[in-house]
């Protein structure tokens, strides 16, 4: 027999505008997070867990894990949109997380959208600190906020 269990979860659902044009906050945005080089990876299934820590140690403190152009997709729709998804976080930041909690790994690295809309520009995200609070983990949220703080800071910067 198989068991399956839910919860609901609320999470906060954070919404950041920009006066600026969507090239310029991308190109913002793109510049001060670098992209992560997975270079780490490799290192620790080769074994070379302290070279990996070195590696990613040395890295920035939040990193472009990959991206997506959500708005190119839409045109199969006929539908015209700027729209990039972006994976951002820390992979340090996510270990110190998932060692407490594994179901962690399931929000890590965040997901910021950059979008244009009819209401302008604008970055968004589901607040960490809300998506990492379901697991009740103090250790977890300590670093949830953490990570809330040097979010939002980076995309505000970027909105300009």
């Amino acid at each position: 027999m198989r068991a399956m269990s839910a919860k609901p979860v609320t999470v906060e659902h954070v919404t950041i505008r920009s006066s600026r044009d969507f090239d310029t906050v991308r190109q913002a945005l793109e510049a001060a997070l670098p992209p992560l080089d997975h270079g780490y990876a490799a290192l620790v299934q080769a074994g070379r867990t302290e070279e990996a820590l070195r590696l990613l140690e040395s890295g920035a403190p939040l990193s472009i894990f990959g991206q997506r152009d959500h708005g190119a997709l839409l045109r199969i729709a006929g539908l015209e949109r700027r729209a990039i998804q972006y994976d951002i976080g820390n992979p340090l930041t996510a270990s110190r997380m998932t060692r407490h909690v594994l179901s962690a790994a399931l929000y890590a690295p965040i997901r910021v959208l950059l979008r244009e809309g009819v209401d302008g520009v604008a970055f968004e995200y589901d607040r960490p600190a809300s998506t990492f609070g379901q697991f009740g983990n103090e250790s977890v949220d300590a670093v949830a906020r953490d990570l809330d703080a040097s979010l939002s800071e980076a995309l505000i910067a970027a909105a300009g």
